[in-house]
């Protein structure tokens, strides 16, 4: 045998691997799997915390797979081949992480009750097991506000419970919320309302009482509206 069907022959081994390699692959494999596990189970860790330790023992698990399993990265030009991938995982990971970010920022600047207020309403669930939900069964008349010039027209709108009211915008962009500036309180789910020039926006009047609501860019643009029960 020469030198050179020597080096072949170790150049093929070290690409499919040995009994040995894939004996560590799994053994490693079978750890990083129960380690999270039994923190899941144990609780360990909690939130956002325990996400992001699976994720990065979902990443480990990756890296085992392609080295021991797959054999990336051990030929001289599959190297790129390992490169690629775990620059793909990562990736993934930065959009992953991102979304967990803006939805956990989302969770918290609204209340679980009035996440379930928006609910109902947007799905007109007006009971549930035989108990009213305070939601809307059927639509009544629809009232309209026209902002223009910075202007609300009309200042005070009274209305019946659910009865729509719909906001037309005129201006530049306009982001309508509920209650006095800079403390606002949502309306039956209902934090923001983003409406652009020429656009509008309707919600159903499905809570009584008296609210205000002004324009959070320029608060000097608001008005009220009373809603009665029937």
């Amino acid at each position: 045998m020469t030198t050179t069907d020597s080096k072949v022959i170790n150049h093929k081994k070290s690409e499919h691997g040995s009994v040995r390699s894939y004996i560590i692959g799994f053994i490693l494999s079978l750890v990083f799997t129960i380690i999270p596990y039994f923190m899941v189970v144990n609780q360990t860790v909690k939130g956002t915390a325990l996400l992001v330790t699976i994720l990065v023992f979902a990443f480990i698990q990756m890296y085992i797979q392609l080295i021991f399993f797959l054999h990336l990265g051990l030929g001289p030009k599959q190297k790129w081949n390992l490169y690629f991938f775990v620059g793909t995982f990562s990736f993934i990971l930065m959009v992953v992480a991102g979304s967990i970010v803006i939805i956990n920022s989302l969770h918290y600047n609204m209340s679980p009750t009035e996440k379930v207020k928006k609910l109902v309403n947007d799905e007109g669930i007006y009971q549930i097991g035989g108990v009213a939900t305070g939601a809307c069964q059927t639509i009544g008349i629809n009232h309209k506000v026209i902002i223009s010039n910075g202007i609300v027209n009309p200042l005070f709108t009274t209305a019946n419970k659910c009865d729509t009211l719909t906001f037309i915008n005129e201006d530049k962009v306009r982001e309508i919320t509920f209650g006095e500036h800079p403390d606002h309180e949502p309306y039956a789910g209902i934090i923001e309302l983003d409406i652009q020039k020429n656009k509008s926006k309707t919600i159903t009047l499905s809570e009584s009482g008296l609210y205000k609501f002004h324009d959070h860019l320029r608060p000097e643009t608001a008005g009220q509206f009373t809603v009665h029960l029937q």
